[in-house]
C-alpha cells in the first residue's frame, strides 16, 4: 500500500462538494499535512485501500454515503473518521457516532476547528499508538512483554507467563484504564 509523507500524517477528505474539498486540502497542507479528496464513498473506499491515510473527514453524501462509508471502513480498520455533514440533528449525530466515527461535526463549520479537531484526533491516536498493537491481531507489544487478548496469554521474552484467568482480566482493565502510563513502568 502507497503511502504519502506529509510531516504531520495523511488525510483523506470526503466530500462531494468540490468548493469545501479544495478549501480543506488548501489549509490542511498549509499546515503539514499531505490531504488525497475524494468526491463520493466508492471513490473514498478505493483512496482509503490504496493510501491508509491516518485520518478521514468524512460527508455525509449521496451515492454510497458517508454513514455507509464509515461502516464499510470500520469493517477493516479503526481509522479516525470526523464526520462533516450538514445533517445536524441529534439523530444524525448519534447514527455517526455509533456507526464508528471519532467525532462530528455540522457546516457550515469553522476551518480553523476542524483543524483543531483534527489534531486533537491524531494525538489520540499516536498517544495510544505508542503501544504497539498489530491491527486486528489482538496482539500488544510493550517492551519485552507479547500481550495476545486474543489468547488471553502473556509471553516476555518469548517465555510465557501463566496468568490466571483473574490475572489477565486485571491486566486487561489496566491497559483499558491506563494505556501507555500503566506500561511504561
Amino acid at each position: 500500500m502507497k503511502k504519502l509523507s506529509g510531516e504531520k500524517g495523511t488525510i483523506l477528505i470526503v466530500d462531494d462538494e468540490a468548493s469545501i474539498r479544495r478549501i480543506l486540502q488548501t489549509r490542511l497542507e498549509m499546515i503539514g499535512y499531505s490531504v488525497v479528496t475524494a468526491s463520493d464513498g466508492e471513490e473514498a473506499l478505493s483512496a482509503f485501500r490504496l493510501l491508509t491515510p491516518d485520518l478521514i473527514v468524512l460527508d455525509v453524501m449521496p451515492k454510497l454515503d458517508g454513514y455507509g462509508v464509515c461502516q464499510e471502513l470500520r469493517k477493516e480498520s479503526d481509522v479516525p473518521i470526523i464526520m462533516l455533514t450538514a445533517l445536524g440533528d441529534v439523530a444524525d449525530r448519534i447514527t455517526g457516532l455509533e456507526l464508528g466515527a471519532d467525532d462530528y461535526m455540522t457546516k457550515p463549520f469553522s476551518p480553523k476547528e476542524l483543524e483543531a479537531r483534527i489534531a486533537c484526533v491524531l494525538k489520540r491516536r499516536s498517544h495510544k499508538s505508542s503501544i504497539n498493537t498489530i491491527p486486528n491481531s489482538g496482539i500488544i507489544h510493550v517492551g519485552g512483554l507479547k500481550i495476545d487478548i486474543n489468547k488471553r496469554q502473556v509471553h516476555k521474552n518469548e517465555q510465557r507467563i501463566r496468568l490466571t484467568g483473574v490475572e489477565f482480566s486485571l491486566l486487561e482493565k489496566l491497559r483499558e484504564s491506563f494505556g501507555k502510563d500503566f506500561f511504561k513502568g
